[in-house]
């Protein structure tokens, strides 16, 4: 019985000592600070996004994403997860000239992460309008807000919101 004990020790030694550890990383004091922002300033990063829409240059337009940014757009069925299917995205997007504006918005704002949400129509070549549900999720990274997750979709009535 000794033996077998004297064979175990260790292990739970180890299993203690990585508890130990883990609780004490899990209550370490969050190093982070945390970036000062406002519903109006949030409510700019779209106006940011909007006018690099205007220039036509989809080079802008990415320059708004987070390097891991991921973009589920109104007219894709593709999930763009990278700077260059988000770019290529915008490339075909662009021919169409959009230009969105809100018509409702819910901004949340946390440590670094700003969530823009409501609904939105865009007005296309033409004149055609279409009517869509967003989500922005903007994080500040390396002295910028840039979009790290950005979803649209087409009214499921197909109009504006009621």
């Amino acid at each position: 019985m000794n033996l077998l004990r004297a064979a175990f020790l260790p292990a739970a030694t180890v299993i203690a000592v990585g508890l130990s550890s883990a609780s004490a990383f899990a209550q370490a004091p969050a190093t982070a600070t945390c970036q000062a922002v406002n519903e109006q300033q949030v409510a700019a990063l779209f106006d940011r996004w909007n006018a690099s829409l205007a220039t036509l240059d989809a080079d802008k337009v990415v320059a708004n994403y987070a390097s891991d940014g991921v973009l589920l757009a109104t007219v894709s069925d593709k999930p763009r997860t990278n700077p260059a299917e988000i770019h290529d995205y915008f490339v075909k997007f662009l021919k169409s000239t959009p230009q969105g504006k809100i018509d409702s918005r819910i901004v949340k704002i946390g440590c670094n992460i700003a969530q823009d949400v409501g609904t939105y129509t865009f007005t296309l070549k033409g004149g055609k309008k279409v009517h869509a549900r967003y989500t922005y999720v903007y994080e500040f990274q390396n002295g910028n807000w840039l979009i790290a997750h950005h979803h649209s979709s087409a009214m499921p009535e197909g109009g504006a919101s009621k």
